[in-house]
């Protein structure tokens, strides 16, 4: 494992080698710095292309990350937070590491389960009573004429 990898957890490390960085000059506070420092930063990771992921952990990051998608299935995470490169290049490994993270968590099943007998008269006595309200306000013509 390089210094590079992202290790999201036990079993699930991304290569260094399959993320690249591109920097730019970040909008906002940097001082005199601003317009000299390239502080912003943008993490591309082709997860289309990596076999790091089980292919529905893949759908499901490529939909739970569908902001960060560009084309087919790369991914583009910014961060201009922070005045320094090194702090940005963090926080975009570490919005990656928690995107793939949740992606890892397969939803569960659900149990067929059938309306017990007390819903079942609960919802016909809701259904007649709103009947019978609807029957009252029936204008009934010759009635107070």
């Amino acid at each position: 494992m390089a210094d590079h990898d992202i290790v999201v957890n036990d079993t699930v490390v991304i290569p260094g080698n399959e993320v690249s960085f591109r920097f730019s000059r970040s909008g906002g506070s940097g001082g005199q710095n601003v317009n000299k420092v390239n502080s912003r930063a943008e993490l591309i990771w082709n997860a289309q292309e990596s076999e790091v992921l089980s292919p529905p952990a893949l759908r499901r990051l490529l939909h739970l990350g569908k902001r960060y998608v560009v084309g087919e299935g790369e991914l583009h995470i910014a961060s201009q937070s922070h005045r320094e490169q090194l702090r940005n290049i963090e926080t975009c490994k570490e919005r990656l590491r928690d995107l793939v993270a949740k992606a890892l968590i397969a939803p569960r099943k659900r149990k067929k389960t059938r309306p017990t007998k007390g819903s079942k008269l609960r919802r016909l006595r809701a259904k007649k009573q709103r009947s019978e309200t609807k029957k009252g306000r029936k204008y009934r013509a010759g009635k107070d004429d």
